[in-house]
């Protein structure tokens, strides 16, 4: 508060030197002279009549407090607003600068409202100081806590993992539940977050882990392969934090909490029994973050800001979505096959005995050798047997390989009813069908070097004999007993003896 009252009794009164004065009440001289100067200007009579207040004539000098005379207050620009804008591409402050003195000519100088929205900035929480531009990252990571499943039928609990992405530029977040960390579900979050968002950002910022960085390095980290192909369908690329540096992907670090809060702390006294449940659950939950609550910092809910901010920038969806595929080094063994899961697949022969890489999925088996594919499948089941392609088999191979058991079967009824029915004699007598097809096919082949007819023939000496199998029947055609009638044996008197009970003893 000026001592108005007692500098103006000391110069009207006192006619005290304005020096004096100043030494008197502790008050500059340049203000002692400005004071009487004020009073004498305001057309006040001296002595101040007692009815006004030190605060009124101290109004009626100097004019309401906070205000200096001459002064204007200029139009100041929404801060929120000019951050937003400036996480569009090619937005600088020179541009919305621009904009607003355009709006208000007499508004602020460039460097005055650089100053002044750094300082706006400054006083942001820290994780709202890094640049993220509109659909240029996807932070990815999961939430520390679980969330637990109970099944229905046994009451076992099984914990479930969330899977959290979040948008750099508008803090859009996405949640979902799944079983485990590991690379299927990992594809199956980055599938259901696409989705999600409607198109895809130029990287995805994952943190260390091991199904995202087979192994971490501050200058060239070394991406799971199945994550880099993945990245790679979606037309982005992989660029993992820095290790041990947390603040790299803060955005998704704040997200994860948020998630805990808003999410985890919603759902923690509600029961699941499956995992569709709980993620049903966290839908609507994430709607309510994203859609409803407003950011205080920007005047906006993440929804609005994403649409703004994000969609212009994100690169549209492929056709069909990611599918995980799991990659194997095997060894082609000696049968042309390689073993994946108990099934066995074949590549050409000629690779026999290489290394070689298997990419397969729910439904199919991909071989590589080196970067050319030599041979692809559709998914087998885990019984272990072989799906083979005849391409694949040696000639020799092929020609055996086309004798199934029907045209064993066809090939022996053309001959004639004789070797058929010798055919299915063969069949039935191994323990195991396969076993006589390999004599079957021998006996069948004896055609071109002997005729359909000798081979007739042969078939019933052999069948007259038991003799079923490949070897007598060559040696009945290369001796030409299949000319020869079977001689019949001699009848006999019936014998008479008391050790011989005959079929009566049975009645």
């Amino acid at each position: 508060m000026r001592d108005v009252r007692e500098v103006m009794r000391l110069h009207r009164e006192g006619a005290v030197a304005m020096r004096e004065i100043a030494r008197m009440t502790g008050v500059a001289r340049s203000t002692v002279r400005d004071m009487i100067l004020r009073f004498e200007r305001s057309g006040l009579a001296w002595p101040v009549p007692p009815e006004i207040s030190d605060a009124e004539l101290e109004m009626r000098l100097y004019g309401p407090a906070g205000v200096k005379p001459g002064r204007r207050k200029l139009p100041e620009p929404d801060w929120s607003v000019v951050a937003r804008e400036m996480k569009r591409k090619h937005v600088t402050l020179q541009v919305l600068w621009e904009e607003y003195i355009a709006e208000h000519p007499d508004g602020y100088r460039y460097s005055r409202y650089c100053d002044l929205f750094r300082g706006w900035e400054g006083r942001l929480p820290l994780t709202m100081r890094q640049n993220h531009g509109g659909g240029e990252k996807l932070f990815i990571d999961y939430a520390g806590d679980k969330v637990p499943v109970i099944d229905r039928e046994t009451g076992e609990v099984r914990e479930a993992h969330i899977f959290v992405a979040v948008m750099g530029g508008s803090s859009l977040s996405f949640a979902l539940a799944t079983w485990t960390e590991q690379m299927g579900d990992w594809i199956e979050g980055h599938n259901a977050a696409f989705a999600f968002f409607g198109g895809v950002p130029q990287l995805l910022v994952p943190d260390n882990a091991k199904v995202a960085v087979i192994k971490a390095c501050l200058f060239d980290p070394m991406v799971n392969r199945s994550y880099t192909d993945m990245a790679r369908h979606y037309g982005t690329a992989v660029l993992p934090t820095r290790p041990r540096k947390p603040r790299d992907k803060a955005k998704v670090e704040a997200c994860v909490g948020i998630v805990e809060r808003w999410l985890l702390g919603r759902l923690r006294n509600r029961i699941f029994h499956s995992l569709a449940e709980l993620n049903a659950a966290i839908t609507d939950c994430m709607a309510q973050l994203n859609d409803v609550r407003v950011v205080r910092q920007f005047g906006k809910t993440r929804r609005q800001m994403f649409e703004e901010i994000d969609v212009p920038s994100l690169k549209p969806l492929p056709a069909d979505p990611w599918v995980h595929a799991q990659w194997k080094r095997c060894r082609v063994g000696l049968d042309y096959h390689i073993a994946i899961e108990r099934h066995h697949y074949s590549v050409p022969c000629r690779y026999a005995r290489r290394e070689v890489e298997a990419r397969f999925t729910v439904r199919t088996v991909e071989i590589f050798l080196g970067s050319e594919r030599i041979a692809v499948h559709m998914r087998g089941s885990s019984n272990g047997r072989h799906t083979t392609i005849p391409e694949h088999m040696p000639s020799s191979h092929r020609r055996y390989g086309e004798w199934t058991p029907a045209k064993i079967r066809e090939e022996a009824v053309r001959i004639g009813p004789m070797l058929s029915m010798l055919v299915e004699k063969i069949i039935e007598g191994r323990p195991h069908p396969e076993q006589g097809y390999r004599s079957c096919l021998g006996i069948i082949a004896l055609e071109k070097r002997f005729g359909a007819e000798r081979l007739e023939a042969a078939a019933l000496r052999a069948l007259e004999i038991q003799a079923r199998n490949y070897p007598s029947v060559k040696s009945i055609l290369e001796k030409g007993l299949d000319k020869v009638p079977v001689p019949k044996s001699p009848d006999r008197a019936p014998i008479d003896h008391t050790n011989i009970r005959g079929s009566q003893y049975y009645h």
